[in-house]
């Protein structure tokens, strides 16, 4: 059953790619509901210890998927706070591996101060596309990804082998999927018009944190 989910994990998001490259809306509902879920089983059935924390983290960000289908700010909004959840599991599930004692004070400062310009950054390029009531949720939810980011370092820092780099990676692809994700919806003019994007981004980097976490 683990390749076998890992089989529908693939093919699926393949067809929900080609859907988002050639705008294909009925076709991207269909299949994404179908990414993640194949995800979680091939993290249950292939997990040496299933981790409650992990499944929960990839259980939001399931349900994320499902809030974002509808079109709305409401919706879009509802998608966030699940999608935030899914950070907050994610942080967990790094921590059990992350031991601050060999983690110098300079490295924590560094790359808090380097999200926080990143987003600040983002943000600015965003200010005049985004509706007002928006703007620090979206704001604050980047921040929140970019912990997630931050504590993935930590535990590589920890223990620096290839389960650490391969989280890393999936967590920057995460980061980079959101970001793509708020420019290809609010920034009409911008230059990224299909999602296609946000989702090669988001499939491999949820895929290579849930690779991480098992091989560790």
């Amino acid at each position: 059953m683990k390749y076998i989910s890992l089989i529908i994990f693939i093919v699926f998001t393949s067809i929900h790619l080609y859907a988002s490259f050639h705008r294909i809306k009925k076709l991207r509902n269909i299949t994404k509901p179908f990414i993640l879920l194949s995800l979680m089983g091939y993290y249950c059935f292939g997990a040496e210890k299933i981790r409650l924390v992990v499944v929960l983290a990839l259980l939001f960000s399931w349900i994320g998927d499902i809030l974002l289908i509808p079109d709305g700010n409401k919706w879009f909004t509802a998608g966030g706070i699940s999608f935030m959840i899914s950070h907050f599991f994610f942080v967990l599930s790094y921590l059990k591996d992350v031991d601050f004692k060999v983690i110098s004070p300079v490295i924590v400062i560094v790359l808090a101060a380097f999200f926080m310009i990143t987003v600040n950054i983002i943000f600015r390029m965003l200010k005049d596309s985004l509706p007002k009531g928006l703007f620090y949720p979206m704001y604050l939810y980047l921040l929140i990804n970019g912990t997630m980011n931050c504590f993935a370092i930590f535990r590589c820092l920890t223990s620096p082998d290839l389960a650490g780099i391969v989280t890393v990676i999936g967590a920057v692809l995460f980061f980079v999927s959101d970001t793509t994700l708020f420019f290809v919806r609010f920034k009409k003019n911008g230059s990224i018009k299909t999602h296609f994007i946000v989702m090669l981004t988001y499939s491999i980097g949820e895929l290579l944190i849930v690779l991480g976490l098992m091989m560790k």
